[in-house]
């Protein structure tokens, strides 16, 4: 299994208009492009697949946030700022490391979204993320 690298910088939603994005209030430091679930308290913490209780996915970060801040995250639509070597239509999973994002099942599968095509010349791939909250 091989997380997936993002670009803080980088990331941002490139259909914003079809996208669904919630605010949070950060339980940690998040930087953007890491994922989220939401704890005990409310707050969105850094989500991880190695345990039950943080392999709840509840979105990307879309910028970064200190402890206690609010910041915004991507539930679903399409997301740029991650390299990608992925085959299209690849599925990204939660990473057993605490934020990331992975090419494989972390301990406990939770699947994320899909490599998919932007429609430039360059086929430029993005992911598509899409969180069921239920």
């Amino acid at each position: 299994m091989a997380d997936l690298v993002s670009t803080e910088a980088a990331v941002a939603v490139i259909f914003p208009l079809k996208a669904e994005i919630h605010t949070a209030i950060a339980a940690v430091a998040i930087t953007a492009g890491q994922v989220v679930y939401f704890d005990s308290g409310g707050d969105a913490d850094l989500a991880d697949g190695s345990a039950a209780g943080t392999a709840t996915l509840k979105g990307i970060a879309l910028n970064s946030a200190g402890a206690g801040q609010a910041f915004n995250i991507l539930k679903r639509g399409h997301v740029a700022g991650y390299t990608l070597t992925q085959a299209f239509e690849a599925q990204i999973w939660l990473s057993d490391t605490a934020g990331a994002l992975a090419d494989a099942t972390g301990t406990v599968g939770v699947p994320c979204g899909r490599v998919v095509p932007m429609t430039d010349k360059a086929r430029t791939k993005v992911l598509f993320f899409d969180i069921a909250w239920n």
